[in-house]
């Protein structure tokens, strides 16, 4: 009858999640406490070099990194507390006790698995809520060397849009006007992906109909060779002045709501986008990581503790659990080259290693 139930006791759920949750947390304050003391040793110095720095600054520093490294390391801190309690259920042969009841592994990993469903709850919320915050701002001050992060000019370089076939550059898009004006704008005119000719103007203005008023324009055309002066003209009127204003999205300093905004638009503007579709998935599936860690983990639980094999189930566990993060950080690099398909970068590496886990626990131990 106990097998029907996916949690037979309600006690023993309690216990072997809370000893599950506590030492997953207690090693993560240990981590991040280890790590981050670790990283201001070789920042402080940095920070403290710039005129006007202080130590309030070290601590804005700390307050900074201290939820990145959090996000990187919860899913380790879940592993080695998976196996941590595990070893400690075995050795005290609480695991011999619950299948000697007539538990099967699956329910007694059950408790497990709801904690750490829990722990990805939270690691979803925390990294949206502040991660995403925290990265923004650390990246921005990184950028001009831990100096006073001067304020927006509204200025951009180098934008790429696309219309149809068309190509579209601008040196430079000015925004901090009422009316967004391009610098130095070039269209590449395709008909059927082969260029015909090159449109080229000192400025542009966008207009309130549609279209874009370039000014000082000339075309050359490319089969005869010939200049041609325009004068003032419009051109591209389905290009949208909010094509022109997208900056270089990063996924990790967005929330998952407006990475995917973001990412709608820079499809709308003919932009690349694979490598962000990535990081959007991924917001979902690292958090989930913590779910497989009790099943990466659970050769720990099972077998005799006094066969001397306890050690080496343990290390297998941990190596399990440690290329799963390989794997995952390999798919995420495939996936910024392109070589991998966002979803398959995202969540291939979860699904190899939630079969390879169900396989070793289903052979070993059902």
């Amino acid at each position: 009858m106990h097998q029907l139930h996916f949690f037979p006791s309600r006690t023993m759920a309690l216990y072997v999640g809370r000893l599950f949750l506590v030492r997953s947390f207690s090693i993560l304050f240990a981590l991040v406490l280890i790590l981050q003391t670790l990283d201001l040793l070789g920042e402080s110095g940095k920070i403290l070099g710039v005129a006007g720095n202080s130590d309030a600054d070290v601590w804005r520093y700390v307050g900074m990194r201290l939820p990145q490294i959090v996000e990187t390391f919860l899913p380790f801190s879940v592993l080695l507390g998976t196996i941590l309690t595990l070893i400690t259920l075995n050795q005290n042969s609480e695991v011999v006790a619950m299948k000697a009841a007539g538990m099967s592994a699956h329910q007694v990993l059950a408790p497990l698995f709801l904690a750490a469903l829990l722990v990805a709850g939270i690691s979803f919320a925390f990294n949206e809520r502040i991660v995403t915050r925290s990265t923004a701002a650390l990246s921005a001050w990184q950028k001009v060397e831990y100096k006073k992060v001067p304020r927006d000019s509204g200025i951009r370089t180098n934008i790429w849009v696309r219309d149809g076939d068309d190509l579209i550059n601008a040196a430079t898009v000015d925004t901090s006007g009422p009316v967004i004006t391009l610098g130095y704008v070039t269209i590449y005119e395709r008909t059927g992906g082969v260029l015909s000719s090159m449109l080229t103007a000192d400025s542009a203005r966008a207009l309130p109909a549609g279209g874009w008023e370039l000014t000082g324009a000339k075309r050359f055309m490319r089969r005869s060779g010939t200049l041609e002066p325009l004068g003032t003209i419009v051109a591209a009127k389905n290009v949208r002045p909010d094509q022109f204003t997208l900056a270089q999205v990063d996924g990790d300093e967005l929330p998952f709501l407006k990475l995917k905004a973001a990412i709608a638009d820079l499809e709308a503007a003919g932009r690349p986008v694979d490598a962000l579709k990535g990081v959007l998935w991924h917001k979902i599936s690292g958090p989930l990581s913590s779910i497989l860690m009790p099943l990466l983990g659970a050769v720990a639980a099972f077998g005799l503790a006094r066969s001397g094999k306890l050690f080496i189930r343990a290390i297998l566990g941990m190596g399990l659990g440690f290329a799963y993060f390989v794997a995952d950080n390999f798919a995420l690099a495939m996936g910024d080259l392109g070589a991998y398909s966002p979803f398959l970068a995202a969540w291939g590496p979860f699904i190899l290693f939630a079969l390879i886990g169900e396989m070793i626990l289903i052979r070993t131990e059902e």
